[in-house]
């Protein structure tokens, strides 16, 4: 009996403690508690457009796990918040208040084009931005977080008033009986003046693992200011650098690799580094030509759409032959070694002679 009675005190205290410490953020967004602060957002930024409002409307679960997420996020992005959080539970940082995590986070959720209202095609527009953003083929195999500082023009209200809102009307006029003359007019409204004045802004883009040379990362609202409507769009073009050892095509990645004559006839085992730093070895018995060629299934690059699928390394071989000449005995050494040698063929590349 007094067994029983003290298991019951015991998860009853689990429970009292579990409902102390609050929500747990780390398993909420499925991160270890030593996860980086790169890793968080990349969390946050999955879950949050799976579980986004937008994409499921009128989903009850959905908008609270919604919510959870931005509570998590704002809590483990921010040190002060995080440490405080490890020491005492989501009770520790409540006294702290919780902002809007989306406001801070890619804009708003401009980069997935939720949340805000729609546009109307009428309402006049800024231009559209768009800048190239050289990246690396490492950074393209592995992902990465990239800073931009943006100086946008943003308006501030000034002294006086100015015209806004023109637009033509028509008005007509009665010249007598029966006649009426139409004539287009130009009418304002009065607006308050206002003043452009840059602003620094830091965006952050993410590049995610298998991105493509020439797709755009959109930032909505980001671009030039319209004093009377709407602000245009920031586009962020993801332009591959050349690499000195891989060339990327598709989803598959090709190298040269120059091996030994010796290794070319007697064969070779290697270590090659690749993008990441992880060895890929390669290893011949047979063998190998110049022009020969060898593919290695998952040494490619990622799949945009599914990470965990892999491309092709494609490998293809040259052979250093020896510079100057060899001895007599050698070259004797040489042609008993290779006696089993093809006859030479004469081929001059055309046909039908």
């Amino acid at each position: 009996m007094a067994n029983s009675l003290c298991s019951v005190c015991i998860i009853i205290l689990h429970i009292c403690l579990t409902v102390l410490a609050g929500r747990d953020f780390y398993k909420i967004l499925g991160v270890p508690k030593s996860a980086t602060k790169n890793q968080i957002k990349k969390a946050y930024r999955k879950l949050a457009m799976q579980y986004h409002p937008d994409k499921n409307p009128d989903n009850e679960e959905a908008e609270e796990k919604f919510k959870d997420l931005g509570a998590a996020y704002e809590v483990l992005s921010d040190d002060a918040k995080r440490k405080q959080y490890d020491r005492h539970g989501e009770e520790g940082v409540k006294e702290q208040g919780h902002g809007d995590p989306f406001s801070s986070f890619f804009g708003d959720f401009a980069h997935f084009g939720f949340g805000g209202q729609q546009r109307n095609p009428e309402t006049p527009r800024g231009d559209d931005i768009t800048m190239d953003l050289p990246v690396s083929l490492e950074e393209l195999y592995t992902g990465n977080f990239v800073e931009a500082v943006r100086y946008k023009p943003v308006a501030h209200t000034a002294p006086g008033t100015r015209k806004c809102n023109c637009r033509q009307e028509m008005r007509t006029h009665q010249l007598g009986p029966g006649r009426f003359q139409m004539t287009q007019h130009e009418v304002c409204d009065e607006c308050a003046r206002v003043k452009l004045v840059n602003e620094e802004k830091l965006l952050e883009i993410e590049i995610e693992p298998g991105m493509r040379d020439g797709q755009d990362y959109p930032f909505l609202a980001e671009g030039e200011p319209h004093i009377d409507g709407e602000p245009g769009d920031l586009r962020f073009r993801i332009i591959a650098e050349k690499h000195n050892r891989f060339e990327r095509r598709g989803d598959d990645l090709y190298t040269n690799i120059t091996i030994s004559l010796v290794d070319a006839l007697a064969g070779f085992t290697m270590e090659i580094p690749h993008l990441d730093g992880h060895k890929v070895k390669i290893s011949r018995e047979k063998v190998t030509w110049p022009g020969a060629k060898m593919h290695k299934q998952g040494e490619g690059m990622p799949n945009y759409d599914n990470n965990h699928v892999k491309g092709m390394l494609v490998i293809t071989f040259d052979v250093d032959f020896p510079k100057g000449d060899f001895t007599t005995e050698e070259k004797q050494n040489i042609k008993n070694l290779l006696k089993k040698g093809a006859k030479p063929k004469v081929y001059n590349g055309l046909q039908g002679y």
